[in-house]
């Protein structure tokens, strides 16, 4: 295995090779596509098989199989492990379940797979394969933290609109609260002393959710974390037995300060919601972060400035806006892929405070939203800093001359 976190290309491409492997497997995502394509050409000639893996491929199977030999389509453990005894038997690998390949120049699919139903039987992540003291090191020096992440559940039953689920699917799977915890014990073992569940939604069966809690807590583990919520899934109870087990933060995907908007985008929950579960978050003593969506195909000046307004006054430690990312396979692609400038996988540039590349032709141009983005984090940054009486004193005449602004930007 590689980590090719911490490396060169050139690094990455010594260790693969120096491994002498008879099989290569790579992972990409939408924004991953062009690196994993590039790897695949590279090492074309130092193995025998060549295995893609991960969202895209999955999604999008013929974009790799010019380059890859075979890709694994959804959930990877059980097929990864079918596809290495056909290979060592000789068996035809188009019998494997869930894998895609070239056939006589078309793209064939073999039998889909079904998803893993009792997560428990998976083994944990092999963290001692990873550079464990390049991350702890890396977090440290920048957060003064080491975290890592930890995964408890699988699939999500929301169908927002910009969202990609194509390896997990919509069914929710979850690990039982004591193999949860186990792994806890396990990553505190490497020395980490924080960590990250990545989950879609970690909050979205409370009652599993209060039974880790309890477990952390019966168990006398001492370890901070963080998660994912939906802003309907939590209030100041589930919030207060979260913090009593160690969880520092909680992020929200709250997306849009206008109901019409968060309508748009399937997202199934309101901005009366998004305030009270920030609201509970804070009143336990956790830190809050939430992420906003800005020119979201069927906009207006308005609605952008509602989200701008809503998402700079709420009591938040962290700020995310971004643009529309359509990922393939979502909804939100099939409506712009007619408009795409770029549907390569490309890589969002970034400010300190945004992420702001469009990827396709709208109504808004980039300049005009990337405007948007860095007025909502100037006037958070205000409110947080200068408080009410200072805000309405500058930041209010800097507010308003910066709506004027943005409405006559083209």
């Amino acid at each position: 295995m590689v980590d090719c976190t911490f490396l060169s290309r050139e690094e990455a491409l010594g260790k693969v090779r120096a491994s002498n492997p008879r099989i290569i497997g790579v992972y990409a995502m939408f924004s991953m596509k062009r690196h994993a394509l590039e790897m695949a050409r590279l090492l074309r000639g130092d193995c025998e098989l060549l295995v893609a893996g991960g969202p895209l491929p999955t999604t999008q199977p013929g974009d790799f199989l010019r380059d890859f030999d075979l890709a694994v389509l959804g959930e990877g453990e059980e097929t990864l492990l079918d596809l290495l005894y056909a290979w060592e038997g000789a068996a035809a690998l188009s019998e494997v379940r869930g894998v895609a390949y070239r056939e006589g120049g078309e793209v064939k699919l073999s039998h889909p797979r079904r998803r893993v139903q009792n997560l428990d039987n998976l083994p944990f992540p092999a963290r001692e394969l990873f550079d464990n003291d390049a991350y702890k090191r890396f977090y440290w020096e920048r957060h003064g933290y080491t975290i890592t992440s930890m995964i408890t559940s699988r699939g999500c039953p929301f169908n927002c609109d910009f969202c990609s689920q194509p390896v997990f699917g919509g069914q929710f799977r979850m690990r039982s609260p004591g193999n949860v915890v186990d792994e806890v014990e396990a990553v505190l073992q490497l020395g980490y002393r924080r960590i990250w569940f990545a989950d879609d939604c970690f909050t979205l069966d409370r009652s599993r959710l209060i039974d880790i809690c309890n477990e952390i807590i019966r168990r006398g583990i001492r370890v901070d974390w963080e998660c994912l919520s939906r802003v309907d899934t939590i209030d100041r109870g589930l919030a207060g037995k979260m913090r009593e087990a160690g969880c520092v933060r909680v992020f929200f995907g709250v997306e849009s300060g206008n109901d019409a908007v968060l309508a748009l985008m399937n997202k199934r929950v309101t901005t009366a919601q998004a305030s009270e579960a920030v609201t509970a978050a804070k009143k336990v003593g956790l830190q809050v972060g939430a992420f906003f969506i800005l020119g979201y195909p069927g906009e207006n000046d308005e609605t952008v400035l509602d989200t701008v307004r809503f998402a700079s006054a709420l009591p938040l430690d962290y700020l995310s806006f971004t643009l529309p990312y359509p990922i393939p396979g979502t909804p939100l692609h099939e409506r712009v892929k007619d408009r795409m400038v770029d549907d390569n996988g490309k890589e969002p540039r970034r400010l300190r405070f945004a992420e702001h590349t469009l990827l396709y032709r709208s109504s808004f141009s980039e300049a005009k939203l990337t405007f948007a983005l860095l007025k909502g984090m100037v006037q958070f940054n205000l409110r947080k800093y200068l408080k009410t009486r200072g805000y309405n004193l500058v930041g209010k005449p800097l507010e308003k001359l910066t709506d004027f602004l943005f409405k006559h930007l083209r």
